[in-house]
């Protein structure tokens, strides 16, 4: 019995230990793995997805921060591809953080790039709509934009060809060539009309040499206009110039004023102070005489009082003349 015992404490001692151990592999599977990554979702509608598979390279700066851990097409729209990435826990992703697919030109091996404008947003932490994870932003690849950029270009320059075919018609052609022969008609007339031009430009010159006198007289009488105008500047200078004076010299007359009213006020202010201080002085005095003449009144009647029995002056009172406890010396 006791055998049979000892055998069932260590196959239970067994069968926990395998129990803990499995606990442990599956905790390090789970738990584990989630402490050091976090996952996140891209949806890819504009770039295409050639040689990205599962497990494919996830950089940041240069720098390999997670992989490719599954995709999906989406049901809503026909051309948007669910990526779903596993970066390290270290690596910064942002709110502006976008994702640009990277293909490699001779192995056709693609990866995705994260690229974080500065400055860079909020970390990015909460799920969008619909989404279990976090989602990063679809990007523009420089190829596309190069591609994108090509295709302007060859927009641009068959609308040129197409002006220019436009321009170059046999319609346009007919018309530059009668345009050039217009011009040649113009110029045969006006070889034929110089000697008209030459008789015109002549009267010109006649014209414009009397119109240069006219305009020395004109001027003439300007330089006299402007000396009347200099004589009664100066005259109106010369008036300024003692309104300025006269205008001065009031100004120092009332701030003479100004002083002497400031003088009167302050003297004013102390004569008034040195008689309040004479008439405290003054009170002061009487109030110290009244109390001396009240003592003296005081003292002359009870000298009085005395007199008025000259027996208890000389000899003292008398047995019937003392107060209350007061006994005859």
């Amino acid at each position: 019995m006791e055998a049979e015992a000892r055998y069932t404490r260590v196959g239970i001692t067994v069968l926990l230990l395998l129990a803990a151990l499995v606990a442990a592999v599956v905790w390090l599977k789970h738990v584990g793995g989630r402490g050091e990554y976090r996952r996140y979702v891209i949806h890819f509608e504009h770039q295409a997805l050639d040689g990205l598979d599962v497990g494919a390279e996830v950089s940041l700066r240069g720098i390999r921060v997670g992989r490719v851990e599954d995709y999906a097409l989406s049901p809503a729209k026909f051309n948007r591809v669910r990526v779903t990435v596993r970066l390290d826990r270290r690596a910064p992703v942002y709110t502006n953080t976008v994702a640009v697919v990277s293909r490699n030109f001779v192995t056709g091996i693609a990866s995705i790039t994260l690229f974080t404008p500065e400055p860079p947003g909020a970390v990015l932490t909460d799920a969008a709509d619909g989404e279990t994870e976090p989602r990063i932003a679809e990007g523009q690849s420089d190829v596309q934009e190069i591609v994108g950029r090509v295709s302007k270009v060859g927009e641009m320059a068959s609308v040129t060809l197409a002006q220019l075919n436009q321009l170059l018609s046999s319609q346009n052609r007919d018309d530059a060539m009668g345009a050039v022969r217009a011009v040649r008609d113009l110029a045969v007339g006006l070889n034929r009309r110089m000697g008209a031009l030459e008789r015109a430009l002549q009267n010109t010159a006649s014209a414009m040499r009397q119109v240069g006198a006219a305009a020395d007289r004109v001027g003439a009488a300007g330089d006299r206009i402007a000396d009347v105008a200099e004589n009664l500047g100066n005259q109106a200078d010369a008036t300024l110039t003692d309104t300025r004076t006269a205008v001065a010299d009031a100004r120092r007359a009332i701030d003479d004023a100004r002083q002497a009213l400031q003088a009167i006020q302050t003297q004013t202010v102390s004569t008034a102070r040195r008689l309040e201080d004479s008439a405290t002085s003054v009170d002061d005095q009487l109030t110290a005489a009244v109390a001396d003449l009240r003592s003296t009144v005081d003292s002359a009647g009870r000298l009085l009082d005395r007199l008025a029995d000259p027996r208890a002056a000389l000899l003292g009172p008398a047995p019937n003349q003392l107060g209350p406890g007061e006994a005859k010396r």
